[in-house]
């Protein structure tokens, strides 16, 4: 005879102690997930120079490595209920950790020899490794769980410490990391420290064979071999930048600062007056003409770039005072070290961003604001928009002059948003470039380039600034009054609310200098 039989939710419930220990379970969702972040950041700096710093190649970062985490995870899932997950999770480590070692080489030679390839190897480097360590937690989970009793309990911890991961890796990364650091540094250390991590996972699991750590280690040596001898690179990683400074093959003294493949700034250092950019030439002739010669002023720059500017008026009207306000400390100490910047010449740098310093200004303190900032090829939109236009009217005295370089290409939307919403804040606003640039030559449509914008108070004197620019062979002409008004359009003004600069910048034919 048989007992009788228990319902099934009275069956006696058994339970076997979980393969994997909580520490370890911990050590390896928590670092997993750390170094997918980690490849993420550090993939933004590594296409800044061949994509440009902007939104959308944030996106499309942001975007892939979303990708990878959501493959990954529904394959390690799936995958952990077919296979024992100790057969995969060292795999997961080593591999990522191959492709890791080998991103900054493989990066930078199809940017160089394969150019329409690029995003196709910068979509891999970012999804192979995304999606093996993503796989990782829920392999974990699976060799935690012994009843369904603690599945709650298991899943909402290794959860936990996956998001807690990835916030130790943000963290890591942008605070630390990207500021000591250089890019290929980090991803080839996280590739060992990866490879290394599966060594371990397979060791103790006791299925670690010779022929995976030979491989494995050659690829590293493959990895660090290639990023060496591969094309691109910098004499610096800053924190914002892959920066170079290039000697003029036709001026002994001349220097140019070029930020993730961009030209940004040209000087002579022994003759700051010397200026090599068109747009450069052009804020020196409405400078020149909107306060009397030799007068010293009271400026404050968004930007510093190589400070051509501060100099060239520190040259001009000594006992001008500038005060810059310039992101990237690595850009300054560039200054300091290589480009000749001396602390007497009367320029201040400030390592912050230009919107904060624009804020901690007096009112009524500073004759001229020049705006100078890039990231990439577009201005910072929380620098173009109607608030920071009114901090930078609050700041100036009733007769200062705002002067800014833009940069746009095709329909000129930016621009033309721009200067519409300067003209909301300031009386009198006209617009200096090539007239082809301009789209103001009937027979081409505009090219796009380098433009000054100059904004004020005051009447700024129309036929002075243009004979200054032919003084200077700039071939450019001023846009002002009605002609100005036709030229701007219908464009809508620039807010915190809505400055979709990205979006209305037109990218250059080429990457060019600025």
């Amino acid at each position: 005879m048989t007992g009788p039989i228990s319902p099934p939710d009275e069956q006696p419930r058994t339970s076997q102690p979980p393969i994997l220990g909580p520490r370890a379970a911990a050590a390896l969702v928590a670092f997993s997930s750390a170094a997918v972040l980690v490849v993420e950041i550090t993939a933004l700096r590594l296409l800044a120079p061949y994509l440009g710093l902007t939104l959308e190649t944030s996106t499309l970062v942001i975007g892939i490595a979303l990708a990878a985490i959501a493959l990954g995870s529904w394959a390690g899932g799936r995958l952990s209920d077919r296979t024992d997950p100790r057969q995969l999770i060292g795999s997961a480590f080593g591999g990522s950790g191959a492709v890791v070692a080998l991103t900054p080489a493989a990066l930078r030679m199809a940017a160089e020899w394969a150019p329409p390839l690029l995003l196709i190897v910068a979509s891999l480097t970012i999804l192979i490794p995304g999606a093996l360590l993503s796989a990782v937690t829920p392999m974990v989970t699976k060799l935690r769980l012994t009843t369904l009793d603690q599945t709650g309990t298991v899943v909402g911890q290794l959860s936990g410490l996956s998001t807690v991961g990835a916030i130790a890796g943000t963290v890591l990364t942008g605070f630390v990391l990207i500021s000591r650091l250089p890019v290929s540094a980090i991803l080839i250390g996280l590739g060992t420290l990866l490879v290394v991590a599966g060594a371990v996972v397979e060791w103790r699991m006791r299925r670690w064979k010779r022929v995976n750590a030979i491989g494995l280690a050659l690829i590293l040596l493959v990895g660090g071999l290639a990023d060496y001898m591969a094309p691109g690179g910098c004499d610096a990683e800053t924190k914002y930048h892959c920066l170079r400074v290039v000697a003029d093959a036709e001026r002994d003294t001349g220097r140019t600062l070029v930020l993730d493949g961009l030209k940004h700034s040209y000087l002579d250092l022994n003759d700051p007056t010397h200026l090599q950019f068109a747009y450069v030439r052009g804020l020196a002739s409405v400078v020149d003409t909107a306060f009397p010669t030799g007068r010293p002023l009271a400026a404050y720059h968004l930007g510093g770039g190589g400070l051509t500017f501060p100099r060239y008026l520190a040259a001009t009207r000594p006992g001008t005072r500038s005060l810059v306000s310039e992101i990237d400390g690595g850009v300054v100490r560039t200054d300091r070290d290589e480009l000749g910047l001396q602390s007497d010449a009367g320029i201040e740098v400030r390592v912050e961003d230009g919107r904060l310093g624009l804020a901690s200004l007096d009112p009524g303190s500073r004759d001229l604001i020049v705006g100078d900032a890039f990231g990439g090829v577009s201005v910072p939109w929380h620098l173009t928009t109607t608030e920071a236009i009114a901090d930078i009217r609050r700041a100036l005295n009733g007769t200062g002059v705002y002067v800014a370089n833009l940069i746009d290409y095709g329909q000129l939307s930016f621009a033309r948003a721009e200067v519409a919403t300067l003209s909301q804040a300031f009386d009198h606003i006209l617009l200096v470039g090539e007239p082809r640039d301009l789209g103001l030559d009937a027979a081409f449509a505009p090219d796009g380039g380098n433009f000054v914008v100059a904004a004020s108070h005051r009447a700024l004197d129309f036929e002075a600034i243009k004979t200054a620019l032919d003084a200077r062979e700039t071939q450019w002409t001023v846009v002002q009054g009605e002609a100005l008004r036709r030229w701007i359009g219908d464009a809508e003004t620039l807010s915190d609310d809505y400055a979709p600069v990205d979006q209305l910048l037109e990218p250059a034919p080429t990457r060019s200098a600025r």
